[in-house]
């Protein structure tokens, strides 16, 4: 199993080894193509989660993004692989820097949670199956983007399994299922 990695090192590993002025999503799946999928699917959903979600495009690019890296997961590739055009795209250096430096007193807390438990959630097989479940969340944030901030939802539980993948954390890849379970239920109620 890949090195597992805490929150706040990876947004200031990003911070740290990119030098250009961009930081693209290439730099995302070149900087932890060794330790696996979570980290790069991390991040692009933590941009669709947070404020800058709300910005017209950007639910869409990180569900397509993350819909290219869990399928990759679901077929059986060990490291992640990337478009060049869609590598291309990403956010100025300097705003990373600052969305670090406010984020990693949060960041820190996090990683306090996270630690190696529910084991057997992290196999291959069920790895497989939650990664079927992030593609499809990653694509349901396409259409969700036509009403402002809809795309959060999908955006927390990916981010809520990445961590689990990141940290080793099967309770973490639990709670996103039972989160995507009650966002299920909830939504058959309010349809009928």
């Amino acid at each position: 199993m890949a090195e597992r990695l805490k929150l706040t090192a990876i947004f200031e590993t990003l911070d740290e080894r990119v030098e250009d002025d961009t930081i693209t999503l290439g730099d995302i799946v070149e900087t932890f193509n060794a330790r696996g999928f979570g980290p790069v699917v991390l991040i692009p959903g933590l941009i669709a989660l947070l404020p800058t979600g709300g910005v017209p495009g950007v639910p869409s690019l990180c569900g397509i993004f993350i819909a290219l890296m869990a399928i990759q997961l679901v077929v059986g590739r060990r490291s992640p692989w990337l478009p060049r055009r869609l590598a291309q795209r990403g956010v100025s250096h300097a705003r990373w820097h600052r969305i670090t430096a406010r984020a990693k007193p949060w960041t820190q807390r996090i990683d306090r949670l996270l630690q190696p438990r529910l084991t057997w959630l992290l196999g291959t097989l069920t790895q497989r199956l939650l990664a079927l479940l992030m593609m499809l969340l990653g694509l349901s944030m396409m259409p969700l983007e036509l009403l402002p901030f809809a795309a959060a939802l999908p955006a927390l539980v990916i981010v809520v399994m990445a961590l689990g993948l990141t940290a080793g954390d099967g309770l973490m890849m639990l709670l996103g299922l039972l989160i995507t379970l009650g966002g299920g239920i909830g939504l058959g109620i309010w349809l009928l």
